[in-house]
């Protein structure tokens, strides 16, 4: 059973939370937070597997709470919800240790799956996320780019190839569609490109991948 702390400061939106989330069935809502220092506290009392912290939220907003929960419990898995808008520091969250981005408009079996892969230790940003944010920066500057072409040297044709693809925002059954592989393929590789690259989410590598600027980057 995956064990979740729950943090949103409106009562109905943690309530429909709530009740997407018991019927997945192996996911059980422990806690509940209205704001991110009630959350912290919530999770530091409680056995949790994953935070699902709502972005803004009062007294201690979801990002601040983001950072003390990595200083204080640097293993709890944290996913972000959010309805995003114009979110000035969206960036900043995906750049952070959190393991999850979802969008407060998602299907319930989309919220679900973010959990369930943030409990198993994966990443998940879903590819409306990727492209919004995606669509927020610009390729980097000189050295910038000279930084992120030297990370990209560690990937293989293929996995730059793949990576290629990613940066344009696509999903991963999209890329696999493109290349004609399987979506488990691509799984796999994603997940390779991101420990070779030391990043903790496909965004970041999306990012790395804008900073680089057009390919072919070897």
């Amino acid at each position: 059973m995956i064990r979740v702390l729950l943090a949103d400061d409106e009562p109905l939106i943690r309530a429909g939370i709530r009740t997407v989330l018991e019927s997945a069935g192996d996911v059980e809502v422990v806690a509940e937070a209205a704001d991110g220092g009630a959350a912290v506290a919530a999770a530091l009392r409680h056995r949790v597997d994953v935070a699902l912290l709502d972005i803004r939220m009062p007294v201690l907003d979801g990002l601040d709470a983001v950072d003390e929960l990595g200083r204080r419990l640097p293993e709890l898995r944290v996913v972000v919800l959010t309805s995003f808008g114009a979110e000035p520091n969206v960036l900043r969250a995906v750049q952070s240790r959190v393991a999850g981005f979802v969008l407060k408009n998602c299907t319930p079996e989309e919220l679900i799956r973010a959990v369930r892969a943030a409990h198993d230790g994966d990443a998940y940003l879903s590819p409306a996320v990727t492209r919004l944010l995606l669509g927020m920066v610009t390729p980097g500057q000189a050295g910038r780019r000279r930084q992120a072409l030297d990370r990209l040297a560690a990937l293989s044709a293929r996995e730059s190839e793949i990576l290629s693809l990613v940066a344009e925002g696509m999903s991963n059954a999209e890329v696999g569609r493109r290349l004609r592989m399987s979506e488990t393929t691509i799984k796999t590789y994603v997940s390779r490109i991101l420990a070779k690259l030391d990043c903790t989410n496909r965004v970041q590598a999306a990012l790395l991948a804008r900073d680089a600027g057009p390919t072919p980057w070897r």
